[in-house]
């Protein structure tokens, strides 16, 4: 089947080759490559345009914590060379407009769907396709179905009374405005304090007559220490891309940031607080590289939390709003690092005041702001910087129905279950990029996307030349590697914290830790592994004439 434009038609039925769910950075690229296969493609993305997350999330200060050279494509020499970035970590703004480049550059947009969601996606097992129903009425069919959701696609909203009561303006950190908001002269509330939440305090916090940040769990977050990069390093950069890309592949992170092997008690005190010195000086996720085992020896993990808690009493000059801020009760790193510009600095300034809702409850919102046990905060606007339905909420927000009618959330109502996080059994065809059960949020999103793509790309490729219609991983391989993502879970110290990595954000939600622990450069071992001993770890189905032949 050939290239066609894949404009949509409201209550048609259209069929092709690949359907991509997503327009981020993985259903770009997957539209690309596909594309480039020769088969037809549709697209089909709940935003007006591309960019995935970063459509979304135009809130104030928001920024990627992954340096920029990291959080780009590095599958096309071209883009890389005609794309400049101009800071280390790179403003959602510059990150949009590099989407939107890359989409114009490879001619993306005339295979998407905008503004349109799937609401059903339901395996035909005599026909082997899927088939896509759509909120404009129309049926997508094709034997390949590729879910580029992303693992931060969902957004939930606090479960507090009273939502609806509030009559100042209300604020979703994750579907902000794509108007400008003014804070002037504004009394504003801020629900949530991680990375998002950080980022918009710190910002909104130099800009509101006064603003209040109700926090219930503090996070441990990092100085950034971001900078506009000189022409003469950007072209060092661009001249060094393939071995930097090819380190990328090969570090537990996806990214390029150091990673060491080095235990934490190897060195003599001294030399341990030198390091750590360093680190808080370098910025960034320094720390994470300086030590091998922060994240299996509690005794190494808590030396390092106190290192960070002495640098917070250190910048805030109240000791009892530095005291409420220093996180306590969980492993530092067990929840998602984050990244600041001045955020601990923000609380020094008269007009931002901390609320501990840890010992003064939020009891409900009301119609003028929030009412906590000690009495009610009046707000002209509220901002949730709550996060999402994590890791699987994408997947299971549609009706996904696999083999003999099973449906996805019957197989996951007690937790995710996949091989690789590409695939799963009893759901023939249907991949995943970057999904549950892989290295998700614990790696470079962007380098894992290219990864699971090139590699569907590649068993797609094998059926074909084998004359297969249908594949789907064994239950055996699948329960072999759930084992496999529970055993390094079980020696990790991220178990210990209550965050969106295991589920702890979504009432109701089968808690567990549903990413692989092992690293990105391991995660490709096993990977290709997977795809050597295609027989044992895979069922195939053959296409039908070739069955007949």
């Amino acid at each position: 089947m050939s290239n066609t434009d894949t404009r949509k038609t409201e209550g048609s039925r259209r069929r092709v080759d690949v359907i991509v769910v997503g327009a981020g950075f993985a259903g770009m690229y997957a539209t690309y490559r596909f594309r480039e296969m020769g088969k037809s493609v549709v697209g089909v993305e709940a935003a007006g345009d591309v960019g995935g997350v970063w459509y979304w999330n135009r809130y104030p200060g928001a920024r990627c914590d992954l340096m920029s050279v990291d959080y780009s494509y590095g599958f096309s020499e071209e883009i890389q060379q005609e794309w400049t970035w101009s800071e280390q970590f790179a403003s959602q703004e510059e990150i949009l407009a590099y989407a939107n480049f890359v989409a114009d550059r490879l001619d993306l947009r005339k295979h998407y769907n905008f503004n349109t969601r799937v609401v059903s996606a339901v395996w035909d097992d005599a026909a082997r396709l899927w088939r896509a129903t759509t909120d404009s009425g129309e049926t997508l069919e094709a034997p390949f179905c590729i879910m580029s959701t992303g693992p931060l696609s969902i957004p939930k909203d606090p479960d507090i009374a009273g939502i609806d009561r509030f009559k100042g303006q209300l604020l979703r950190a994750q579907k902000w405005p794509h108007t400008p908001v003014s804070f002037e002269g504004k009394r504003v509330g801020v629900i949530g304090t991680g990375s998002t939440g950080i980022q918009i305090i710190q910002t909104v916090g130099r800009q509101a007559v006064e603003l209040f940040v109700f926090q219930r769990t503090p996070s441990f977050t990092l100085p950034m220490r971001n900078h506009k990069l000189e022409p003469d390093y950007v072209a060092e950069m661009k001249r060094h891309y393939p071995a930097m890309r090819e380190a990328m592949r090969n570090n537990p992170t996806g990214g390029t940031r150091p990673a060491t092997s080095r235990p934490y008690f190897s060195l003599p005190p001294s030399q341990r607080l030198q390091a750590m010195e360093q680190a808080w000086i370098n910025g960034g996720h320094t720390f994470l590289g300086s030590f091998a085992d922060l994240l299996t020896n509690q005794e190494a993990n808590d030396q390092v939390a106190d290192f960070v808690r002495e640098k917070i009493g250190e910048i805030v000059k109240d000791p009892k709003v530095a005291e409420a801020l220093k996180p306590r009760g969980y492993p530092i790193f067990a929840r998602r690092p984050c990244l600041d510009t001045e955020y601990y600095e923000t609380y020094n300034l008269p007009n931002v005041h901390l609320v501990d809702v840890a010992s003064d409850p939020i009891v409900e919102i009301t119609e003028k702001g929030i009412r906590t046990q000690s009495g009610e905060t009046e707000l002209d606007i509220l901002i949730f910087a709550t996060g999402y339905d994590a890791l699987t909420g994408a997947l299971l927000a549609f009706d996904v129905v696999g083999r003999n009618g099973r449906t996805l959330k019957e197989k996951w109502k007690s937790g995710a279950r996949s091989h690789l996080g590409i695939m799963i059994e009893g759901f023939p065809n249907l991949f995943a990029t970057g999904g549950p059960n892989g290295p998700a949020a614990l790696a470079n999103l962007i380098t894992i996307a290219e990864h699971d793509v090139d590699w569907i790309a590649d068993m797609i490729t094998y059926m074909e030349a084998n004359g297969l219609a249908t594949v789907e991983p064994t239950p055996e391989a699948e329960e072999a590697w759930m084992k496999l993502v529970v055993s390094l879970a079980e020696r990790s110290l991220i178990r210990k914290a209550n965050t969106w990595w295991v589920g702890a954000n979504v009432k109701g939600k089968p808690q567990g830790l549903t990413m692989f622990l092992g690293g990105f450069h391991k995660y490709r071992e096993l990977c290709a592994a997977a795809a050597q001993d295609r027989s044992s770890q895979f069922v195939f189905d053959r296409a039908r004439e070739s069955a007949a032949a």
